[in-house]
């Protein structure tokens, strides 16, 4: 397995793993999923799009852009996405260590998480080994796709 920056050919492959999270609805804040049109455009918008290749096939991604502007704006954020067929083969942590070097790479000064949903165990197990940093809990910060909510964990690394 490769982790690379995301080619215009790879979109579709993309699309299809971020919608699947998006629609598990446990994780991502985003309720609507993307299409052909709406996902060129967002995996372009972003400052580094990572892909992991395995077999000539992505298995997951990453997005990476600015958390904030002006004075924040050395602070940045970043999404992982990992095919539900293809979790627990430390695909996430190749992502996320690629992810932490890209950010560095393009200036960034801190890698932010803002809603780590505390019932992702695997996610938040990750980042603390990698030397995240969590910053608290908000109570009931995330609704689940079932209309429960659960809190969600802020988290950080400096770069």
């Amino acid at each position: 397995m490769i982790v690379r920056e995301y080619k215009a050919n790879d979109v579709s492959e993309m699309i299809a793993i971020w919608n699947e999270v998006v629609e598990e609805g446990v994780a991502f804040p985003q309720e609507e999923t993307l299409d052909a049109v709406s996902g060129k455009a967002f995996f372009a918008s972003q400052s580094y799009c990572g892909v992991a290749e395995d077999g000539g096939k992505v298995v997951g991604l990453y997005i990476l852009h600015p958390n904030n502007v002006g004075r924040c704006g050395h602070i940045c954020n970043a999404s992982y996405a990992v095919s539900a067929s293809r979790r627990r083969a430390h695909i996430g942590e190749a992502l996320v260590r690629d992810c932490l070097e890209n950010a560095s790479r393009l200036g960034f000064g801190v890698l932010q998480f803002n809603a780590v949903v505390e019932s992702n165990r695997c996610a938040r197990h990750l980042y603390e080994k990698l030397g995240f940093v969590q910053l608290g809990t908000i109570p009931k910060g995330f609704r689940m796709k079932d209309g429960h909510y659960e809190n969600i964990c802020p988290y950080y690394h400096e770069l």
